[in-house]
């Protein structure tokens, strides 16, 4: 199975602010020196919040949808237990979520303990509609861009893609422009030289 991954991390807590004098150096007086900086408490409402952002993000990627569903019940999960999540894993308990994974339990910890969370978005391709890994076959055109083509535009095949940036249809898409809209038009009369041309009836 081929797969891209892109490694994310999301923050949740902010610098401390003794650490933004740390390279300040003034004399205190006795009794009066800086006690060493507490980590805020990440609470589980914040983690329900990471939880479920990563959801959508996933479902907008679209991701796994059982790896969507897990994040979205991790968080509903989390809101139910009676106790501060902080509190169970400072005891070095297990969470009392049911279904909770191993890895997503690593990956709540690394946020209450750091205020931080690191994720992979992997993003299977076999999962893609076969519309979407035709389009792929052009240069230039990797699976965030195709499934945009085709969800937005209505292309999914290298034909409709010369069509649409011979029109310019491309270049009016956020994140596209005039270069990168001939960049994909050369790409796919490369690809059009060596395939046989379809009819591009219903090109959007």
């Amino acid at each position: 199975m081929s797969i891209m991954q892109l490694t994310q991390t999301i923050h949740i807590l902010p610098t401390t602010p003794g650490s933004l004098n740390k390279h300040t150096k003034q004399p205190m007086l006795p009794g009066l020196e800086l006690e060493h900086d507490k980590t805020p408490v990440v609470t589980n409402r914040q983690i329900a919040e990471v939880l479920s952002g990563i959801a959508n993000l996933l479902e907008n990627q679209n991701s796994n949808p059982y790896r969507i569903q897990a994040y979205r019940n991790a968080a509903r999960g989390v809101l139910d237990l009676n106790e501060s999540a902080a509190e169970i894993l400072a005891r070095s308990e297990e969470l009392p979520v049911p279904g909770l994974g191993h890895r997503l339990r690593a990956r709540i910890k690394e946020l209450v303990e750091t205020g931080t969370m690191t994720f992979y978005n992997d993003l299977s391709m076999s999962l893609l509609p076969p519309e979407v890994r035709r389009l792929m076959a052009v240069e230039h055109v990797g699976p965030r861009t195709a499934i945009r083509l085709y969800e937005e535009l209505n292309i999914d095949t290298p034909e409709k893609l010369w069509w649409a940036a011979q029109h310019h249809r491309i270049r009016n898409l956020p994140g596209f422009g005039m270069r990168s809209e001939l960049r994909l038009q050369e790409a796919a009369a490369q690809m059009r030289k060596h395939s046989t041309a379809t009819p591009l009836d219903g090109a959007a």
